[in-house]
């Protein structure tokens, strides 16, 4: 495998953020049961809340009301509370941001030594950009970043390639020198529509089904596998 102008195998390194950069899941899942709760229903495990993560949050809301109500997603958009219960999540969750997450091991010093190695680095994830900013605030990330696209950014969002096409043209990077990461099969979707490499997180969330069976390019452990002396490692086996 060639190596770009950083000296990498990769140019360009997006990452999904809920599941694969950041555990966010136990406030997600607080801020469903607020919700609930205020609605006077009964609260959702936080392994169901876990298998509706991934299409954003007002997605993630009408599964846990379709659940709790005993009607179809159809059903809950179109019912007059609806509004009502999406206004109450959004005051839940954004108090709720930043509170419970906590960047998964080896996050943090991964992507500083990829910025340090001139590796270009962005956030491509379906949550809506009032909570993906509290979220990477929160930790410390924001600046880590060279572009951050959120599910509310474009009038699409993942699988659609648009996002991935974007910080491509942005920063000029070929689709070869270009990797996605992330933790579901709706990333390893996206990367395959965008003609880009994709290697996937087994921790993260993926509807709860082992994001393996998505068939990723590669499953990495943790981020330590992005280390520069690991990607460099990782190239040579390649070229091998």
């Amino acid at each position: 495998m060639s190596l770009g102008g950083t000296g990498l195998p990769f140019d360009l390194i997006l990452f999904d953020l809920d599941g694969t950069l950041i555990d966010t899941a136990p406030e997600i899942a607080l801020a469903v049961n607020d919700t609930l709760e205020e609605l006077a229903l009964e609260p959702v495990s936080p392994e169901q809340v876990i298998r509706w993560i991934g299409h954003g949050t007002r997605e993630l809301l009408v599964q846990a009301l379709a659940d709790r109500w005993g009607m179809t997603p159809q059903a809950v958009q179109a019912a007059p509370d609806f509004a009502n219960a999406e206004a109450c999540f959004q005051r839940h969750y954004a108090a709720r941001c930043g509170t419970r997450s906590q960047p998964y091991p080896q996050v943090i010093p991964a992507l500083d030594a990829l910025r340090s190695a001139g590796v270009r680095l962005a956030v491509v994830t379906n949550k809506e950009s009032r909570y993906t900013d509290r979220v990477l605030d929160a930790h410390g990330l924001t600046g880590r970043f060279d572009r951050v696209i959120s599910g509310d950014t474009f009038p699409v969002k993942k699988p659609n390639p648009l996002a991935v096409d974007d910080c491509r043209s942005r920063f000029g990077i070929a689709r070869e020198r270009t990797l996605l990461v992330g933790d579901s099969a709706i990333d390893v979707q996206t990367a395959r529509n965008a003609g880009v490499a994709i290697w996937a997180v087994p921790y993260g969330y993926n509807a709860g089904q082992p994001v393996a069976d998505a068939a990723p390019d590669r499953l990495i452990e943790d981020f330590g596998a992005l280390q520069p002396d690991a990607l460099l490692t990782w190239a040579a086996l390649v070229d091998t």
